[in-house]
C-alpha cells in the first residue's frame, strides 16, 4: 500500500452505512481503518488497504488502541467518520437514567473522545476532516417515541459544530450529515415501509466521500438528507 493514500477511520463499519462508506472510499483510492465490535466477522480483512480494529463505544480503551493501530499501520490520518450509533425508542417521560447514560455514551461521548484522540493527527494532514453521521432527529423531534434519541442526536450535531469551531484556524473541517430513514437494519425496522423507497446507504457514502475530498476553502456545516419531502427537510 502506498503511504501517499489518504486514510480515514470509520466507526460502526461492520454493515449498513459504515460498510458502504468503507467500500466507497476504497474504490476511490483511500485506505480505511474500520472500527467494529467483532473484527473477526468483518468482510474487509483481506483488503490490503483496509485495517479492521476492535472498537466499542462503551470502552474508551478500545478508542485509543484503534487510533494507535491506525497510525502504526498507515502512518497518517486524514479523515474521521463518526458513524456508530444506537437508538432507544423511548419518550422523554419513559426514559430512565440508565437509558440516558447509555445512548449519550454511544452517540455523543465516544465520538467526542475519538475526536480528541484523532485531532493532533488530523491537524498534520493536508486537509483533515471529521464527518459526523447524525440524523434528522438532530434537527427536529418527529415523534414522542424518538424523544430520547433526538436528544442524543441534537448533542451529536452540537459536537460537530463545536469541532467545526475548533478547526476554524487550522483548517480541520467538520461536517454533520443528517439523514432521515436509511435502508439499513435499523432504518427498515423503524420506517415500516418498502426499503427501496428509503435513502440507500450508497447515497450517504457518496456524500461522505464528497465532503472528505473538499478543499479547505469549502467548509460545509450540515447536510440534511431525506428520502422524500417533509415540511423543512
Amino acid at each position: 500500500m502506498s503511504m501517499q493514500k489518504r486514510v480515514a477511520m470509520i466507526s460502526g463499519a461492520s454493515r449498513g452505512i459504515g460498510a458502504s462508506i468503507a467500500e466507497k472510499l476504497l474504490s476511490e483510492g483511500w485506505a480505511v481503518s474500520l472500527g467494529v465490535r467483532t473484527p473477526e466477522a468483518s468482510t474487509f480483512g483481506d483488503n490490503p488497504d483496509a485495517l479492521v480494529c476492535r472498537f466499542d463505544a462503551l470502552d474508551p480503551e478500545s478508542e485509543s488502541l484503534w487510533v494507535e493501530q491506525t497510525l502504526a499501520r498507515f502512518g497518517r490520518l486524514d479523515g474521521l467518520v463518526h458513524n456508530a450509533g444506537m437508538m432507544i425508542p423511548k419518550t422523554v417521560l419513559e426514559a430512565q437514567d440508565a437509558d440516558f447514560d447509555l445512548i449519550f455514551n454511544v452517540n455523543v461521548k465516544s465520538p467526542m473522545r475519538l475526536s480528541q484522540l484523532a485531532w493532533p493527527h488530523l491537524e498534520k494532514a493536508p486537509a483533515g476532516r471529521i464527518v459526523t453521521v447524525a440524523s434528522l432527529s438532530g434537527k427536529r423531534v418527529k415523534s414522542a417515541g424518538s424523544g430520547l434519541y433526538a436528544m442524543s442526536k441534537f448533542a451529536a450535531v452540537a459536537l460537530g459544530h463545536g469541532l467545526r469551531q475548533c478547526g476554524k484556524e487550522n483548517g480541520v473541517r467538520s461536517t454533520i450529515i443528517c439523514p432521515s430513514f436509511v435502508a439499513t437494519d435499523m432504518g427498515n425496522a423503524l420506517a415500516n415501509r418498502d426499503s427501496t423507497e428509503l435513502t440507500q446507504p450508497e447515497d450517504i457514502s457518496r456524500i461522505v466521500h464528497m465532503v472528505l475530498e473538499l478543499p479547505k476553502t469549502a467548509s460545509i456545516a450540515e447536510i440534511p438528507v431525506h428520502f422524500s419531502v417533509e415540511d423543512c427537510y
